[in-house]
């Protein structure tokens, strides 16, 4: 071949390349994903009423792998007894229907924005009250189908969920609230749902709650059978721990300081009538208050919590340090009315004993000296009363209560004794909470 001709030749193949560089060049994969779209998805090629196959093509349940992405958690509400969970959830199964040409790799996956193109489990929440999907600025949804006909399901919701709580050791509990999904019509015949293997459940680092702790969290199964069959469930347990130190210093503390400011009165005349009534009711309305307010915040429930032993304790030592000042002030005037009578009865006396020992001395002129003393030492001993020995009030004789009378010895005893109840009634109190709160976890 002549030399012309081998460079006309070498020409025309290097054209050829160069157009074929081209056209790959050119090659719109948008386009192509067009096609492939409408390829798989056309009009009577895919039924998005039927459910896809068992593994391996067979008639078995459909497959679906569940996992979530739990984003926050906004509010536990101890009245509402529910919880505010905003997540991620995702679903994932096989449908041999949607297999396509991936143009040897290039094209990873398609993206759809239209759950209802292709078939959807029929998944809910089974102790929803509430929840919404987001869309702003577009719908927080997406749909993934991959080469091999596996389809990605995600979308972002916000759920009000119910969580019902035993509140018997408020405020020192925990609780478990959870999350259940469930199949609504396809029984497990035909759907199945499973937990991704893996981590199926994640949690956003740095995860704030104002008065919980999310401690841990556990997936499991719960499949529920009916009239019409049994069907799939899956649920996720979340427990929370409630933290104390809040209610320390908005409950416990303010309590014992109103408990300690009602002893005051003990150390206040018992002739400071107002000042002491003041004081006792003052405390007594405020424990009261304090009281309601609690009580306000938490659903009513027919079984006693540790914080109304707490609260009714700390209220009935607050009545108590006022009818122990009632008491005072009735044994006071007891007291005074008694001292009148005795002076009275006691100037009678003495009455009688001038006018006797006027009688004595007259007798004295016509009676032997010997026997009228005889006669006048028996007769004192006969007016003293006997004395017993009393342990109580040789006890009480120890106490600063000299030129005192009875109700200064109530305010003595009430100082030492309602401290001592109360440094009594804590330690029980605490030893049997933390003990039942420690044998609950």
């Amino acid at each position: 071949m002549a030399p012309g001709h081998y460079f006309w030749a070498i020409f025309y193949f290097a054209c050829l390349c160069s157009a074929s560089l081209a056209n790959n060049a050119k090659v719109n994969f948008r386009e192509k994903e067009k096609k492939i779209l409408d390829q798989i998805l056309g009009a009577g090629k895919y039924d998005a009423r039927i459910r896809p196959s068992g593994i391996n093509g067979t008639d078995g349940p459909a497959i679906v792998r569940i996992n979530l992405f739990v984003r926050s958690i906004m509010t536990i509400s101890d009245i509402k007894m529910e919880y505010s969970v905003q997540l991620t959830f995702r679903e994932q199964w096989l449908d041999e229907r949607l297999k396509f040409d991936d143009i040897g790799g290039r094209l990873k996956y398609l993206t759809l924005t239209e759950a209802n193109r292709v078939w959807m489990p029929d998944l809910f929440f089974s102790n929803e009250k509430e929840g919404h999907f987001h869309n702003i600025i577009m719908p927080n949804v997406y749909i993934r189908i991959f080469p091999y006909g596996s389809v990605l399901y995600s979308i972002r919701i916000s759920l009000t969920l119910a969580c019902p709580m035993n509140l018997k050791l408020y405020p020192l509990d925990r609780q478990v609230c959870s999350l259940r999904m469930a199949s609504y019509g396809w029984t497990t015949a035909d759907l199945v749902f499973l937990w991704k293997e893996g981590d199926p459940v994640q949690v956003v680092k740095n995860l704030h709650l104002p008065r919980f702790t999310l401690e841990k969290f556990l997936t499991d199964y719960c499949n529920s059978k009916t009239n019409t069959g049994e069907y799939s469930c899956l649920k996720v347990d979340l427990l929370f721990k409630r933290e104390f130190s809040y209610y320390l210093i908005q409950i416990y503390i303010p309590c014992c300081m109103l408990v300690i400011v009602s002893w005051v009165s003990f150390w206040l005349d018992q002739g400071a009538v107002p000042a002491r009534v003041s004081l006792g009711v003052t405390t007594l309305l405020t424990m009261a208050t304090q009281t309601s307010g609690i009580n306000a915040s938490l659903p009513p429930v027919s079984y006693t919590k540790a914080i109304d032993v707490w609260t009714g304790v700390c209220l009935t030592f607050v009545f108590g340090a006022l009818l122990e000042f009632a008491l005072v002030n009735y044994a006071s005037r007891s007291a005074d009315r008694a001292a009148d009578m005795h002076r009275e009865n006691m100037k009678k006396k003495r009455r009688e004993l001038e006018q006797a020992s006027l009688d004595a001395a007259s007798d004295l002129l016509d009676t032997d000296s010997n026997a009228t003393f005889a006669m006048l030492r028996q007769c004192e001993v006969h007016m003293q009363a006997p004395k017993r020995p009393n342990c109580c009030r040789s006890w009480l004789a120890k106490f600063p209560t000299r030129k005192c009378s009875r109700s200064k010895r109530i305010d003595v005893i009430s100082r030492i004794t309602f401290p001592l109840v109360f440094a009594l009634f804590n330690l029980v109190y605490w030893s049997t909470y933390l003990f039942r709160e420690e044998e609950e976890e």
